[in-house]
């Protein structure tokens, strides 16, 4: 951790739908914790594109964004991330460049080259565009030639001229390679798909180049966090979670379920390793536990910053959650400076 400047803590929230409840009821609720996150001292709060997922309601991402933006005042609002595959470069330049007039200084626009969803959604958003995954870097140049005003003949209005921060997303070496050719900030998806994680971050230090934007290198990191007053209780609600990767896993995604008491009975030995592999970079439990497990994950990734999701079913326990996570960053921070101070 770096004491000069202090590890960044902030949200990604995919505007979980409970069972029971509504994609009304999960935009209440992602407003809510945005601004409970705002007064907590986040840093940044992300949405994040997905598609044909009954439990996640965030798809029209830049709509929600604007949504978030327009209910807080100070903290940074943007995607995490839009999927450029599935767009018009123009299109997502013209919506951030909206975003970014309407909420000067406070927009970021965090971008991913998966699909968002299966195949056949893919191909459904994608119809007669042509793009996919291998597209990715062209479409990120194209993006990029908007908002500077120099794509031939074409101009984004809003967008062109405005400075809305561009970071690359991935789960794989592929944008990691990418955000260091172009020298930008790379936030790596550890908190659902965290195998690549130690050598994408490699991969992207070791080859990144200066730019406009970017100095130096700046990682970012995805963590499930569910904290509670006690590890018990955090393990029950962590619960939810779970159930939802095992739903995924068996090819039945679903609305968020409400916390169970264990799964043992509720997985095989093969569902269990799979789940448990896919939330390796979770930490869950007291203030105590999960500081201890921040404190494992910042030290060996390095991360510049912590992109906390808690999905949660009941709201007035993520945004506890959240209060307790934000106590145990301000902790680690704190503890740092101490330490540096100390002769």
């Amino acid at each position: 951790m770096n004491v000069e400047r202090p590890l960044r803590y902030s949200v990604l929230d995919l505007s979980p739908i409970v069972a029971g409840g509504s994609a009304g009821e999960s935009f209440r609720n992602t407003l809510d914790l945005a601004r409970h996150a705002e007064r907590l001292g986040y840093h940044r709060y992300w949405l994040a594109e997905h598609h044909n997922i009954p439990g996640i309601a965030s798809a029209a991402t830049s709509v929600v964004i604007g949504y978030v933006a327009g209910g807080t005042s100070t903290i940074r609002v943007g995607s995490g991330g839009i999927m450029l595959p599935n767009h018009a470069p123009l299109v997502i330049a013209e919506q951030f460049g909206t975003l970014e007039s309407l909420y000067p200084g406070r927009i970021d626009l965090g971008l991913g080259r998966a699909p968002g969803g299966d195949m056949r959604t893919a191909r459904a958003l994608r119809r007669f565009l042509g793009s996919n995954g291998d597209t990715f870097p062209a479409d990120v140049a194209e993006l990029t030639s908007y908002f500077r005003g120099t794509a031939e003949g074409v101009r984004a209005i809003p967008g062109r001229g405005l400075d809305v921060p561009l970071y690359l997303l991935g789960s794989s070496d592929f944008s990691a390679r990418l955000a260091a050719e172009l020298g930008l900030p790379f936030a790596f998806a550890s908190h659902f798909a965290p195998e690549y994680l130690h050598p994408a971050l490699a991969i992207y230090r070791g080859n990144f180049q200066p730019s406009e934007a970017l100095a130096e290198p700046y990682v970012m990191v995805g963590v499930n966090v569910v904290a509670a007053e006690t590890d018990e209780e955090g393990r029950r609600l962590f619960t939810s979670l779970q159930q939802s990767f095992l739903n995924l896993i068996r090819g039945v995604p679903g609305e968020m379920p409400p916390p169970v008491e264990g799964m043992e009975g509720r997985w095989s030995a093969q569902e269990r390793a799979g789940v448990e592999r896919m939330t390796r970079y979770s930490v869950v439990g007291s203030a105590a536990t999960v500081r201890k497990g921040l404190e494992e994950i910042v030290e060996a990734t390095g991360a510049d910053e912590v992109i906390a999701t808690g999905s949660i079913f009941d709201q007035a326990k993520r945004v506890r959650s959240f209060e307790i996570a934000a106590s145990v960053f301000k902790e680690m921070n704190e503890r740092e400076r101490a330490r540096a101070g100390s002769p």
